[in-house]
């Protein structure tokens, strides 16, 4: 049996699966996120992620003398700096956090190619900036899945999904530009590597049977590819949740700064990919802040969907955090527009469903433009349950939306890694393809077509209107609580 573990968000998921991929058990329990001040701050307890560990263990292993792998993936670009012991020496900096602006624009100059604030490499330098003292006790930067994989094995690595993702991550040549310190950034291992086997001191921690394997997972966006079956050209993930990831697999290669053109964990393939920052975390903002707070997300979408496409001439811009592809403006803000005393909560809320498809199209268009094939849309994660968001997002881009049987796709990516990690399969591209199964296709409705064609062109129009105004807002808030 393999033990898959993945960090988000907002909670953790494990689950226990067979060799021949059925799930015997899961869990997934929710996480907490730091409360902030600064809007720039987003933090996270790495404490939290290895208690939740050992309790989803403690519930879904019955028999760890059974395990014969584990697997563990988490979201990123995370950082946390830790000690020598792995103790970590102050919150995590989260996907979201983005108060590295200044050394992003450094390092950007740098590298000749554009690095946003919620990379790796301008937190480590943020922290060097602003936090010295940290800096001096850490012994190793790691990622959210490597800090867990540090405290089952001993062994600090890094995961390096594949080539071309040195801006994202960092390289040796940017560090000894920046005079970091060589040793305080980990060793490169592949998705699907050996790791290290489980130590005794962390057996009798988290319930396991010591030398056990532990094979590196990775970003969730990278396993994700694997867990929808995303590894012929022309398949997209849609990686949905609290932020929406677009990848599409593709044998080509883009150079365009609206996108990330990166390796693939498939040989001779790229992974061309635009994030959207806040999607899902849209919806549960919008839940929270409208009063809706004890009702439960179907009650909502219920509602949403008695109103008709369009939101009857409502936008909802999801830039709740900035917004990262195809913007890159990590000052934009989030805005309803064209509210009248005739629109209500139920169209509150399907204008922000609808954000999630404007957002959608406005990746997939910038791929287009490059000429980029995009045959359909895999969806994955929680919202990949409701039939009314994956209709919208079928009649908003005009592509079909596949939705996997299993959808929490990192954990079905992190089966595939331990799969081939176990040499049950010779190739991520034939474990990847036999393991996902499709469950629910949504095909585009031509009779909402014209109407949403319409609102998306508006939709880019109003971003562009407001650029001058969110940034002096988003300015003003830095003056007033720095």
């Amino acid at each position: 049996m393999v033990f898959a573990f993945d960090i988000g968000t907002t909670a953790c998921k494990g689950a226990l699966f067979s060799l021949k991929g059925e799930v015997i058990k899961s869990l997934s329990l929710p996480l907490s996120l730091k409360e902030e001040e600064n809007s720039f701050f987003h933090e996270a307890s790495p404490e939290e992620w290895l208690k939740i560990l050992k309790e989803i263990i403690r519930k879904v292993v019955e028999k760890p003398e059974d395990l014969e792998a584990l697997v563990i993936s988490g979201n990123g670009p995370t950082l946390l700096p830790v000690s020598g012991k792995n103790q970590p020496l102050m919150p995590a900096m989260t996907w979201m956090d983005r108060r590295s602006l200044e050394e992003a624009k450094l390092i950007s100059g740098l590298m000749g190619t554009f690095v946003d604030p919620s990379f790796y490499l301008p937190k480590a330098l943020w922290i060097r900036n602003n936090r010295p003292e940290i800096y001096r006790e850490t012994r190793h930067f790691l990622s959210c899945p490597e800090f867990v994989i540090f405290s089952l094995t001993g062994k600090p690595y890094m995961v390096f999904p594949a080539k071309g993702f040195e801006p994202l991550i960092w390289n040796k040549e940017i560090l000894q530009v920046l005079r970091f310190d060589l040793d305080k950034f980990p060793p490169f291992i592949k998705p699907g590597d050996f790791a290290g086997n489980i130590t005794e001191e962390a057996a009798r921690g988290f319930s396991l049977i010591p030398g056990i394997p532990v094979f590196a997972g990775g970003p969730d966006f990278i396993v994700s590819l694997l867990g929808t079956g995303t590894v012929f050209p022309g398949r997209v993930c849609d990686r949905s949740g609290t932020s929406e990831g677009i990848n599409l697999c593709t044998d080509k290669t883009v150079n365009d700064k609206r996108l990330l053109c990166l390796g693939h964990v498939i040989e001779g393939c790229n992974n061309i990919s635009g994030i959207i920052s806040t999607t899902g975390k849209a919806l549960e903002w919008f839940k929270g802040v409208s009063g809706n707070g004890k009702k439960d997300y179907q009650e909502l979408i219920d509602e949403a969907s008695l109103i008709p496409p369009g939101a009857e001439s409502l936008i909802f811009l999801p830039y709740l955090s900035g917004e990262r592809a195809p913007l890159w403006d990590p000052l934009a803000r989030a805005a309803f527009i064209g509210l009248t005393l005739q629109h209500t909560g139920a169209h509150l809320t399907r204008a922000v469903l609808e954000s999630v498809g404007y957002a959608i199209r406005d990746v997939i268009s910038t791929m287009e433009e490059k000429g980029l094939e995009i045959k359909e849309l895999r969806i994955t994660g929680s919202p990949s349950r409701s039939s009314l968001w994956n209709q919208i997002k079928a009649d908003i881009t005009g592509k079909e939306i596949l939705v996997p049987k299993l959808k929490d796709s990192e954990l079905a990516g992190d089966l595939v890694l331990a799969l081939y990690g176990l040499k049950i399969y010779d190739s991520l591209q034939k474990a990847s393809d036999e393991i996902v199964k499709i469950e629910t296709v949504y095909s585009p409705r031509e009779e909402n077509g014209e109407r949403y064609n319409l609102i998306f062109e508006l939709y880019k129009k109003t971003y562009n209107n407001l650029k001058d105004i969110f940034h002096s807002l988003s300015k003003e808030n830095r003056r007033i609580t720095e």
